[in-house]
């Protein structure tokens, strides 16, 4: 597995990418239309493992892992 960019670490804040996100299969295993918050971000990173984050927004919401190429 490739690893996170090194920009990315944990307690980054960070922003999801709009076009690399679309039409990916963590776009597919979700809701056909994403949440603005999603793209609006920011998200801090609390966890990466692998080629994903863990992303927490400061809204009531779920945590999400998604892809370390999509942020």
């Amino acid at each position: 597995m490739a690893e996170a960019p090194a920009a990315i670490k944990k307690g980054s804040l960070v922003k999801v990418n709009r076009s690399a996100y679309c039409g990916s299969l963590e776009a597919k295993a979700s809701d056909s239309t994403a949440p603005d918050y999603l793209f609006e971000g920011p998200a801090e990173v609390l966890m990466l493992q692998g080629d994903y984050a863990q992303l927490r927004f400061r809204l009531p919401v779920p945590d999400v892992w998604l892809r370390a190429d999509q942020l």
